[in-house]
């Protein structure tokens, strides 16, 4: 009987074709651009704003973004700030608490409570702390599957002042965040053991509070990533750093996502020094190198975010009634509107949803290269502290985070 041989490559090709597609819900979106690829939305809301569905007060302190995946919502909180436990809550889409469970010490040292938003995949929720450590935990019922520790695990002196705001990026298997070691400063970890892939050293530097980026620029893998003073772009399979880019701000308060386009990255902060402020650059070919296009130092956001779309910027100064056109290419402020307060922003369907972060009005608004209109608006009618979660769309359905409560609104046209 002949005996039939399969060679060892065609087998993982076929056992790769057969893996189910990866499912994921992802910090601002599928690409961490603040873009949600919904369509069938509202174009205007009523009076009084979109219907609400339904709403939970008791997530305790935070100001993390909800995900969404697989008709269930995860949300976290710190009900106590002396216990300091961060908690995991799941709901369905109808707003029925499936579970609670903790999973570990959150942040309570100032603005306490949860910062980053889970990323849910498969069957996996990944949470990081504000006390610096990375959560594995199953979806059925919240039980971790591994952690790790950044100060235990990866050589950090110390806490970062404000807490670890990451959301962690996921490339396949990978798992990559920022802990900020002198020489652990950007790992990939096998996102089912936690075991190390490969760490960077970067420049040294303590973290940040932004999350990093993958971009595939001409076929090469970049994780873009941030840290104190710092831009750098690292090879994704090997974790060799290609370059650096000084980025400064006085308190080292880099809370914004970088966004990739054109081959471009776009970096914003909050400051007016030399090397701060919004900035472009151009990747070489290869993407080993990079070189300035064009710096905005006027333009202050800390946390807000920003939407590329076509040859504008979209989003508002800090803390001012003033959101921007910007041109991608250039820089200069095209439009301004001072109708509302500065904020989160994220994009669905032709329209643009601000969240004022001191007022906490949510608004919906149309805007071009040439004007920026607010159509609809309606106030955050519970909550506590701050506003500063971003907002999040799935399934015709906008999520509000607001400190101890997350509402549900009803988005869909007709």
């Amino acid at each position: 009987m002949k005996h039939l041989f399969i060679p060892l490559f065609l087998i993982l090709l076929l056992m790769a074709s057969c893996r189910k597609p990866t499912k994921i819900s992802d910090w601002r979106g599928p690409d961490r651009n603040g873009i949600y690829p919904e369509k069938g939305l509202l174009q205007k809301w009523p009076e009084k704003g979109p219907e609400l569905l339904w709403s939970f007060e008791g997530l305790g302190y935070g100001h993390s973004s909800p995900a969404v995946l697989d008709h269930r919502v995860f949300v976290t909180g710190m009900k106590d700030t002396i216990a300091s436990m961060g908690t995991l809550f799941v709901f369905d889409e109808q707003g029925n608490k499936l579970y609670e469970k903790e999973y570990g010490k959150d942040f309570s040292l100032n603005f306490h409570g949860t910062r980053s938003a889970p990323v849910v995949v498969d069957d996996r929720i990944y949470i990081e702390s504000g006390m610096g450590a990375v959560y594995c935990l199953n979806t059925e019922g919240g039980e971790e599957i591994w952690s790790k520790d950044f100060i235990l695990d990866f050589g950090v002196d110390s806490v970062i002042q404000f807490g670890y705001s990451e959301s962690v990026l996921i490339d396949g298997d990978q798992l990559i965040c920022v802990p900020g070691g002198k020489e652990n400063n950007v790992v990939a970890l096998n996102r089912f053991t936690g075991e190390l892939i490969w760490s960077c050293p970067g420049e040294g530097e303590i973290a940040t509070y932004n999350s990093p980026i993958l971009i595939n620029h001409n076929g090469h893998k970049l994780v873009i990533a941030m840290t104190s003073n710092s831009v750098m772009g690292i090879d994704a399979e090997t974790g060799e750093k290609y370059w650096r880019v000084e980025q400064i701000q006085q308190n080292k308060i880099h809370a914004n996502t970088p966004l990739y386009a054109d081959g471009k990255i776009l970096v914003v902060t909050a400051g007016r020094e030399k090397n701060s402020g919004m900035v472009q650059m151009q990747l070489s070919e290869d993407g080993k190198s990079i070189s300035e296009v064009w710096r905005n130092n006027k333009f202050i956001n800390l946390m807000g975010g920003l939407i590329q779309l076509d040859t504008c910027l979209y989003g508002s100064s800090y803390l001012k009634k003033d959101w921007q056109v910007i041109s991608w290419n250039t820089g200069e402020t095209l439009v301004q509107n001072k109708e509302l307060g500065g904020g989160s922003v994220i994009y669905a369907d032709n329209r643009f949803y601000c969240y004022a972060e001191r007022d906490g009005e949510v608004a919906l608004a149309e805007a071009r290269p040439e004007s920026f209109e607010i159509i609809s608006r309606f106030s955050v009618p519970m909550g506590t502290n701050e506003h500063w979660a971003h907002l999040v769309i799935h399934n015709g359905i906008l999520y509000v985070r607001h400190g101890d409560a997350l509402m549900a609104y009803n988005i869909k046209a007709g």
